[in-house]
This record gives C-alpha cells, structure tokens and sequence, in this order.
C-alpha cells in the first residue's frame, strides 16, 4: 500500500463499507502533492462547506475509516474536518487518533454535531496528549457537562495553547471553571468562550474573567462575545487589565457596551500598554464613546494596533474625531468603521488618510469612491476575523487583510 488512497480503499474494503468519494478525491489531491516533494507539515483539510467540489459529508464511520489511514502518518500534523456530520461516534475515533497519533498539532472539529458525551471523550484524551496545540470545538453543543470536562482538563495538560470553545452551549458554572482554572494553567495562549447560555443580569461570567485577568500573565488572546456585557462588566475587566501585563488581544463584540464603558476602557488604555487589538463591534458607543477613545489614542495610548468599532451608533462627530487620532497616533494601524452612520465629513476624513498613505487600503473595511464630485465610502471584505466562521472560494483563508486580529497577534499557527 504505496499512498494514502490506496490505504483508504483497503481499509473500507476490509470493513465492508463503501467509500466516500469525497474523501477519496482529497486523499489522491494529497498523494499528488506529496509526490512533488511535500512531505512534511501537510494539514488535511475535507471541510464539509467546500462549494468548489462535490462533497459528501463524512459520517462518524466515515472518520473512523479516515482516523485508520492517519494513525501512523509523521507528515500530517494537521486536521481539519469543519462542518461534517461526524457526531460523537467521529467524537469517538478523534479521541482515539489524539492517543495514537503523536504528531497532530491542530484539529478542527467545528460543527460536527459532537454534544456532551463526544465532548468529554475528547477532553479526557487530552489528559495524556502532549502534541495537540490548537483544538477547535467551536458549534459542537457540548453543554455545561462537556465544558466542566474541558475545565478540568486543563488542570492536567501543558501543552494545549489554544482552545476555541465558541457557540458550545456552555453554562455559567463551565464559565466559572475555566476563569478559575486559568489563574493556574501557564500553557494557553489564547481561548474562545463566545456565546455561553447565561441567565440573569448579573454578569457573573465578566466579573469572573476579571478576577482571572489579576492573576493570569500568560493569556494572549481572550474573546467574549456574546456575554451580555453591560459597562459594569466592561468595568470589572478594565480593572484587571491595569495589572494584567500580557493580554493583547481582547474580544468583547456583540455585547451590551455603551458610552459610560468606554470611559473605562479609554482610562485603563492611557496605562495598559500591552494590549494591541480590540474588538468592540456591535455594541452602542455613540459618539460620545467614540470621543473618549479617539483622546486616549491621541494623547496618551502608542500600543494599540488595530480597533474595530463596527455597528456602533457611531455618527460623523465620533468618526471624524477616530480618523485626527490617525494622524498623531502612527501605531495605530488598523481600523475598521462599517455598520455606523458616516457623513460627508467621515467620508472625505478617511478618504484623505487612505490618500496620504497613514490608512492602507488593507487596514481598514471601507475603500473611498466618488459621484458627482462627492465621496462616498463602501465596505470592502476586511477585518479582524473576517474567516472566523467560513473559508473564502479563492483565495487565501488565512490573509492578513481579512483576519488581521490573528495576524497582528499570532498566539501559533492556523491561527
């Protein structure tokens, strides 16, 4: 059995089943690539939303079948079976190739339908695994059983740096865990707790994190979204952030953030100088919150690298005054200002950056045009994690333009 082709058909013929022919395109594509001399450090990628080929999604048989060809492959160290069907069955044998295989450093299981029992068999073959780097579970419905699990499991390993458990169905008690297992865990770099299910008003969940943030000088990169973060929450991580010395990249879109929030935020900027990107998109800073961060940036803050403050509420007032931030803050590279409500004045202000080159066309999610002599601006498919979701038809998934987040503060590879 020369290739990896060959191997799969074997194995599928040896267990009476048929093959996928989707799986089996991919793997002749890959044989192809390792005979011109690719032989190390591939990523198989049989994301199940490719719309470039026909794609039968893989079951979990399927990845049982696949899990069979992979076991003893040095050169593959990297999977990515996003938006299959592979269930806890699939869960199953991605805990069983994490024991046996010892070269994998990045798995993607977003959107496979894993729930709570796949989620803990998984977790708990991470106790002995020292290889994996970057586990994505971003969509699997793993609950508060399967978070706990996960919380747990980082009391034990010391080589996972980054975890995505976005969209997961956590619950406040997972929550709660993993902000009090990270005050000791020195290994992970960066984790996603997007979207947990939260009852109540509280914000017991950002005061948590924040208690985390005073004593954890190892994270990198933290996102929240979706907490239901009003300013007391904004607040209670402001604090933390005046002693935390090495988050810089903080995530707290698609909250409950107002004007009063950014007071804090624009406070705790004029001394942390550690963070570098911050995304605060949908949340409902108005101008006046546009004001108190553009007076930080101009006076004080030379850390921060890129900001997004889409879908704000913002007016003219409060971009205008973001862009003459620009002009005395040359750190600041990226900004990102779609989904706010710009005037003439916000369109010839950030037209003229883009013209005197403080602004790259890259940096930011508009691109300046003109009718009848007047300038108009439209939205252009930057940002900070533009592909956190979905991969591009053509193109590079992993560009710079459109994930500049992970660019600009890149916690390992793939992200």
């Amino acid at each position: 059995m020369d290739n990896l082709q060959e191997q799969y058909c074997h194995f599928c013929s040896e267990n009476i089943r048929k093959t996928n022919p989707f799986i089996l395109n991919i793997l002749k594509n890959l044989d192809e690539e390792i005979q011109k001399g690719l032989e190390k450090g591939i990523t198989l990628s049989i994301a199940g939303n490719n719309r470039l080929v026909p794609v039968q999604r893989m079951t979990g048989e399927d990845f049982w079948l696949l899990s069979k060809v992979l076991t003893n492959q040095s050169f593959i160290i990297g999977l990515d079976v996003r938006y299959n069907l592979i269930s806890d069955v699939g869960a199953y044998y991605a805990a069983k190739l994490l024991q046996k295989q010892p070269y994998i450093t990045y798995l993607n299981l977003m959107f496979n339908d894993i729930g709570p029992d796949g989620g803990e068999l998984i977790a708990k073959a991470l106790h002995k695994n020292r290889t994996l780097k970057y586990l994505r579970m971003t969509g699997n419905k793993i609950e508060n059983t399967g978070g706990m699990v996960f919380a747990a499991m980082l009391q034990i390993n010391s080589s996972l740096e980054k975890l995505d458990l976005g969209d997961c169905d956590l619950g406040l008690q997972s929550v709660i865990a993993f902000s009090t297992v990270l005050t000791q865990n020195q290994a992970i770099k960066g984790i996603n707790l997007n979207r947990p299910i939260l009852y109540g008003e509280q914000e017991e969940s950002t005061v948590h994190m924040g208690h985390m943030l005073k004593e954890n000088h190892f994270l990198v990169e933290l996102h929240m979204c979706k907490h239901g973060m009003k300013n007391y929450g904004m607040q209670q991580l402001c604090n933390a952030l005046y002693l935390n010395s090495s988050l810089r990249y903080l995530d707290v879109s698609c909250n409950k953030i107002t004007r009063d929030g950014m007071v804090y935020l624009a406070d705790v900027l004029k001394r942390n100088t550690t963070l570098e990107v911050i995304d605060l998109s949908f949340n409902r800073i108005e101008n006046a919150g546009a004001k108190y961060l553009s007076e930080t940036l101009t006076s004080h803050n030379r850390s921060l690298k890129a900001l997004s403050i889409v879908s704000n509420k913002i007016e003219g007032e409060g971009l205008v005054a973001i862009s003459q931030s620009m002009k005395t803050n040359l750190i600041l590279s990226n900004i990102y200002i779609w989904g706010n409500k710009f005037d003439e004045a916000t369109c010839v202000a950030y037209s003229d950056l883009m013209k005197s080159g403080r602004l790259k066309p890259d940096n930011t999610d508009v691109e300046p045009y003109v009718v009848d002599g007047r300038v108009y601006l439209a939205e252009v498919s930057n940002g900070l994690k533009r592909h956190y979701y979905w991969t591009p038809t053509y193109g590079d998934a992993y560009d710079h333009a459109s994930t500049a987040g992970f660019a600009l503060v890149p916690v390992g590879q793939y992200l």
